[in-house]
């Protein structure tokens, strides 16, 4: 293994473990068993390893959205699979879910920066998805930001925020049947 994949491994596990802002360049080279001077042969700063990190599980995420994604499915089918995924990757990869947590409870400004990049990227993802799908003519003429926002905001509301506020938790099938009624029932011609 390389040094600067090295120190990448050692960075995405301090940053999992302890947040961006009590991670210190100092405890990346320990974890990485280099010298902190040698991390910045690589990174000119824990701003650019940040970003460097994420950019690798906005990568990965992408990746494994793709692999669940059926030709033979219509675009309704293959939406709930890809927007279910992302939700689930969001939930469960430790990164993602420790940068969530840092972000409502600190409010760390590089935190949130990634945040919506990461959010930038899943909605410009979808939007591309939308577009193939307008051209297919599988749903309706428009625009794809607006609706790749709005049915990610939508799902997002109904898979994380429901069970939080209320007494019941929503099974996919119900999920996807509120959807297919409804949002996605005004899309499809």
């Amino acid at each position: 293994m390389d040094r600067r994949h090295e120190i990448l491994v050692a960075a995405n596990q301090s940053f999992t473990l302890f947040g961006y802002k009590a991670t210190t360049m100092e405890q990346v080279a320990q974890m990485a068993n280099v010298g902190k001077g040698t991390i910045y042969t690589f990174f000119n700063n824990k701003d650019v390893l940040f970003e460097e990190i994420v950019l690798a599980m906005i990568c990965e995420m992408r990746n494994e959205t793709e692999q669940i994604i059926n030709p033979e499915l219509s675009f309704l089918e293959n939406a709930h699979r890809i927007l279910m995924n992302l939700l689930q990757f969001r939930e469960m990869h430790k990164l993602y879910s420790k940068l969530i947590e840092e972000g409502h409870a600190l409010r760390t400004p590089q935190v949130e920066k990634m945040l919506i990049k990461i959010e930038n990227e899943v909605l410009t993802y979808i939007a591309s998805k939308i577009q193939i799908a307008i051209d297919k003519k599988e749903i309706k003429q428009c625009n794809p930001q607006h609706i790749a926002y709005l049915v990610f905001k939508s799902y997002l509301a109904f898979v994380v925020e429901w069970p939080k506020r209320h007494d019941e938790e929503l099974d996919e099938n119900a999920i996807v049947e509120l959807f297919n009624n409804t949002l996605f029932g005004g899309l499809t011609p």
